[in-house]
């Protein structure tokens, strides 16, 4: 897979001195979803603006489908498909026209057949001649989507398209955003919301003060990083651990009623086997046991947190 946006060393800095990004490099590969993800203030949305155009770098270079955003700026911004955080639209104009007249901005051929294509995978066509205002907080998301793909961009920004949608509508969103990357969309998500990111990403990016930390495949970043951990429920709750079992560093449950210990799923011996042996020789007597990995929240909150100290 080849990569169809590149970004090097790109840094932006304001008046002032402030540097919002500290040279980063990234490249997205053609027909992928990346999610970025990063705490507030992490440089998610400048990225955006870089990339997009919406502002301008200090450094570094920025190419799109191998057009330079600033040397080629018309075709690179052909190829981009922008959604931003915030909600603006005309309120007493019909979506159809909203979404045609965004088509036109780029210089494009009014084509009626595409934009109902693209309306009724968005579930609007039946909304088109329905006023802006009318419509739910969702559907005008949904609105702000179709306006970004108007003009058959290849990759498509998605900057907290999710933000103040209740569950229901998010996960309605995450299957719109699946069946754009079917028809070959390559999408970037900047999100908040680390099961968006766990739902539907291919890969995942960290952003955390202008620098970007790491870039991988979502699942080998897990099987990476992530822990496991088995839990052992026990017939008579405890006070502490006890001292025969210390070396398995096990934490002991609020109430005192299960045993948990952390097991890396990398190493060739778990420890496993023999824990639960030596439990049995310490007197406990096993109810059940359960076993979970770390999620993608767990690891995304301690890199952050390694990165503040």
């Amino acid at each position: 897979m080849s990569a169809i946006l590149q970004v090097e060393n790109l840094r932006k800095t304001y008046d002032g001195g402030f540097e919002a990004l500290k040279g980063v490099s990234l490249d997205i590969q053609d027909g992928e979803i990346l999610a970025l993800l990063g705490p507030n203030g992490a440089g998610k949305t400048t990225l955006i603006s870089n990339i997009c155009g919406i502002t301008r770098p200090s450094a570094g270079k920025v190419t799109v489908g191998g057009h330079d955003v600033q040397k080629d700026y018309r075709a690179a911004r052909q190829m981009i498909g922008l959604v931003p955080q915030e909600i603006a639209l005309e309120p007493f104009e019909a979506v159809l026209n909203t979404v045609r007249f965004s088509r036109g901005l780029f210089g494009k051929k009014p084509d009626e057949a595409y934009l109902e294509q693209v309306m009724r995978k968005l579930s609007l066509w039946d909304k088109k001649d329905t006023q802006v205002r009318a419509l739910s907080g969702g559907m005008k998301r949904r609105v702000l989507i179709a306006k970004a793909l108007s003009h058959e961009p290849r990759v498509l920004f998605l900057d907290e398209p999710t933000a103040g949608v209740d569950v229901e509508l998010r996960k309605d969103m995450w299957n719109v955003v699946s069946a754009l990357k079917a028809d070959g969309v390559t999408i970037i998500l900047t999100t908040h919301y680390i099961e968006e990111a766990e739902a539907i990403a291919d890969r995942v990016g960290i952003i955390n003060r202008g620098e970007m930390k790491m870039v991988e495949d979502k699942a080998s970043l897990m099987q990476r990083m992530g822990q496991k951990q088995l839990e052992v429920l026990l017939t008579a709750p405890l006070q502490d651990v006890p001292n025969a079992l210390a070396e398995y560093n096990l934490a002991l449950s609020p109430d005192g009623s299960s045993l948990i210990y952390t097991y890396d799923t990398r190493s060739d011996r778990t420890g496993i086997t023999r824990l639960l042996t030596d439990i049995s020789a310490a007197g406990l007597v096993l109810n059940d046991v359960k076993t979970r990995e770390s999620s993608l929240e767990e690891i995304f909150v301690g890199l952050v947190s390694e990165d503040r100290t």
